[in-house]
């Protein structure tokens, strides 16, 4: 019986003992994270959804009409943008009519100015006047990993100029009212 004991009492030992050494802790541990960041490309255009435009009647007899002065600064280019740094690494923003078009005699005209500086990142740059039409033209370029802020006075503020096309007055028809629909983009280069 002695030797039974003994026998279940080294077996008892044993099984404690390697028990023990597996279930040690180390020294370290580790494990991963992974980490996904979203491709961004958002755009939006802030401080209203429409705007009137047109040129002032002349006051006096042999006067035309006046297309200086009626320039409308109230709209805002916001954008949210991430890039890879290989593929799509910037992008532009376009624009263009797309629907209606312009009453004749007369061209409509949009400049993005500087990023307000209310944001981080890789701003766009401006490309200056341009002279718009049924075709997407670069209005912004370059953008990359940024933000400009979302709001009125965030972002490019654009400027619309209605002016009278050269040599076109004899086109202009005070019935010749026409509402538009200018289309902003923002495209991977």
């Amino acid at each position: 019986m002695k030797n039974l004991k003994s026998i279940l009492l080294s077996s008892l030992l044993l099984l404690f003992i390697s028990t023990g050494i597996y279930s040690q802790d180390a020294a370290t541990a580790n494990h991963t994270i992974v980490i996904s960041v979203p491709e961004v490309a958002l755009l939006d255009i802030e401080g209203g959804t429409s705007i009137n435009m047109g040129p002032d009647a002349p006051t006096e007899a042999g006067s035309p009409l006046v297309f200086s002065g009626n320039a409308n600064t109230s709209l805002w280019l916001n954008y949210s943008s991430i890039v890879g740094t290989t593929v799509d690494a910037t992008r532009n923003v376009t624009v263009s009519i797309s629907n209606g078009t312009i009453p004749g005699g007369m061209e409509l005209k949009v400049t993005a100015g500087a990023d307000a500086g209310a944001g981080a990142g890789t701003m766009g740059t401006s490309a200056g006047l341009i002279t718009l039409s049924g075709t997407s033209q670069t209005i912004i370029s370059g953008i990359g990993s940024s933000y400009t802020g979302d709001g009125v006075s965030k972002g490019h503020n654009l400027t619309y100029e209605l002016s009278l096309a050269s040599g076109s007055y004899g086109d202009i028809d005070f019935e010749d009212d026409n509402t538009l629909t200018i289309l902003y983009t923002i495209t991977n280069n």
